[in-house]
């Protein structure tokens, strides 16, 4: 069966577009009757980033879990992660945030989180799936059982103190000047407040939200202005985190953006050297770069790769007992602490090997040469251009070439009808070569098959 509302990260789309009031209490209704499973009392806690959408968006999902006889516990904005934290220990059956990550303003998103505080498998989320196009009305809660909704304080200290407790106990941020790029989103207020409790000197970026500027030319994926920011007040290191703050970009002394794979290094050889790592390797993605796969080979351990999405990462961590695991884009999930990606205590896991080496950021967090790595993408109309003869001749041919000197990697967009052609390896010349072949000869066959 295909899914008509669930993406790779639960479910996003244009605010009042496919995000509309009607498809929030849907999903709120069948959500909750999916996660009610007993006679007690049902409670749900709802998150949110800072979109001028999330008003609307929280309100209905409110009427919908209401109507069918949840308790809602709403949070306000927070961090995606601290969602997932709090819904695992405050005993709710459900979790909810209201973000499209990294996206811009105009887009809004659902996530929803177990009771364990991970995300749905692909079964509940068809369960759920197969409520939303069904007539609900009479599995609605009677007029004596209707839930009720309350905002609930202090669950940024909770959060705060959560993030605190992944460091040891006796690790000082002191001496650090920090600037943290908040993304005008969620963690806005937490984490500036996390970092000077935990002694360092804080500037912080990205921290005004209006509901229009959340991601606009800041956080991680914008990472110029933190980069300036750190080279102006000549800061010892940038954080940049996204909307809803569950992945992390760092910037060095120098302004140079980290990435990833440079933080999925330095966690690993750090965990690897105190004992902490539970197996000898890391879980990422098809996309983190070779001279990483080298690097760790290096040093006695290997990378499982998984599918681009950080909920694949998650699966094999789980299923193969990893507890370090991530993505280049910066999602790095560290399984001892968080069951989801955590950008913040990623963070704080890189700033504690500062602190311990006592070096400059530019030298612990760059531990490995990244392989030169071409990514292009081809769009087309119709028919399956990676079916047609002669796009298979190409890619025989660059397989040949490479040797075993580098990586391939073509697949097609997961939400567009794109296909991206990643090359990777030590000869730059010869990977943008085989990059541009096998691109013109996908070029040909979408334009033939238009």
């Amino acid at each position: 069966m295909s899914r008509r509302y669930f993406g790779t990260d639960g479910i996003r789309g244009r605010a009042n577009g496919l995000i509309t009031p009607e498809l929030a209490m849907k999903v709120g209704q069948a959500a909750g009757l999916v996660f009610q499973r007993g006679e007690y009392r049902h409670r749900v806690v709802i998150g949110k980033d800072t979109r001028l959408s999330g008003y609307m968006i929280e309100t209905a999902l409110v009427a919908g879990f209401t109507s069918v006889g949840m308790d809602v516990l709403l949070l306000g904005p927070m961090p995606t992660p601290a969602v997932a934290m709090l819904t695992k220990s405050m005993r709710a059956d459900l979790g909810v945030m209201i973000s499209a990550s990294h996206n811009l303003f105009e887009d809004n998103g659902i996530k929803l989180f177990g009771p364990l505080g991970f995300k749905l498998s692909d079964d509940v989320e068809m369960q759920i799936e197969q409520l939303l196009d069904e007539t609900l009305d009479k599995k609605l809660a009677p007029s004596a059982k209707l839930g009720r909704a309350r905002r609930i304080d202090g669950v940024h200290d909770r959060y705060i103190e959560f993030a605190k407790r992944t460091l040891p106990r006796d690790l000082s941020l002191d001496g650090l000047r920090v600037v943290i790029d908040c993304a005008h989103g969620a963690a806005y207020k937490v984490v500036p407040e996390a970092l000077w409790e935990l002694g360092a000197d804080v500037i912080a970026i990205g921290v005004e939200p209006d509901g229009f500027n959340i991601n606009k030319e800041c956080g991680s994926t914008a990472p110029e202005a933190l980069s300036r920011k750190v080279r102006e007040m000549r800061a010892d290191i940038g954080i940049a985190l996204d909307g809803d703050a569950d992945r992390v970009i760092l910037v060095d002394e120098r302004g140079h953006v980290v990435d990833g794979d440079q933080l999925l290094a330095v966690i690993a050889q750090s965990w690897k050297e105190d004992g902490r790592l539970s197996k000898p390797g890391i879980v990422s993605t098809v996309m983190s770069n070779l001279g990483l796969e080298r690097f760790l080979q290096s040093n006695g351990m290997e990378m499982i790769r998984t599918p681009v999405g950080d909920r694949y990462v998650l699966e094999q961590m789980l299923k193969q007992g990893y507890n370090v695991g991530g993505e280049p884009s910066g999602h790095i999930i560290l399984s001892d602490y968080a069951t989801t990606g955590d950008g913040f205590v990623a963070a704080l896991q890189v700033l504690a090997v500062v602190q311990k080496l006592g070096r400059p950021v530019s030298e612990v967090c760059h531990l490995f040469e990244p392989l030169p790595q071409i990514l292009k993408n081809v769009r087309y109309r119709a028919g399956k251009p990676l079916d047609n003869v002669e796009v298979k001749s190409a890619i025989r041919a660059a397989e040949t070439r490479l040797n075993g000197h580098g990586r391939l990697l073509i697949r097609p967009s997961g939400t567009e009808p794109v296909i991206r052609v990643m090359g990777e390896g030590d000869d730059r010349e010869m990977v943008e070569e085989i990059v541009d072949t096998i691109c013109s000869a996908l070029g040909e066959a979408a334009a033939a098959a238009a």
